[in-house]
């Protein structure tokens, strides 16, 4: 059940980042174990996202790589709810006005 409701979560980002000229593409990287599930591209702008189902947290692995990207300069965004989604999504799109 957790699964589906993470699918219906990474379907909605993807469906809805593309709608504002984005895209979020699948990370799949052999030998680094707990990358976050999505890198969002818009406008000059790269944006990694973990997706979680509703209540479900980061494994310790997950969060580990988390560290590490964010002390790159790369901060990641955990998103486990449809409103999370729509706020990432508005974020996206207000951060380009400014």
């Amino acid at each position: 059940m957790e699964y589906r409701q993470e699918k219906k979560i990474e379907q909605a980002l993807c469906a809805k980042v593309k709608a504002s000229g984005g895209v979020a593409l699948k990370i799949v990287s052999p030998g680094f174990a707990g990358v976050p599930d999505r890198l969002v591209l818009r406008k000059g702008r790269a944006n990694f996202v973990e997706l979680k189902a509703p209540g479900q947290k980061p494994t310790p692995r997950q969060l580990a790589v988390h560290r590490l990207f964010a002390k790159w300069g790369f901060p990641v965004r955990i998103i486990d709810s449809l409103a999370a989604v729509d706020a990432f999504v508005w974020w996206l799109e207000e951060g380009d006005a400014s």
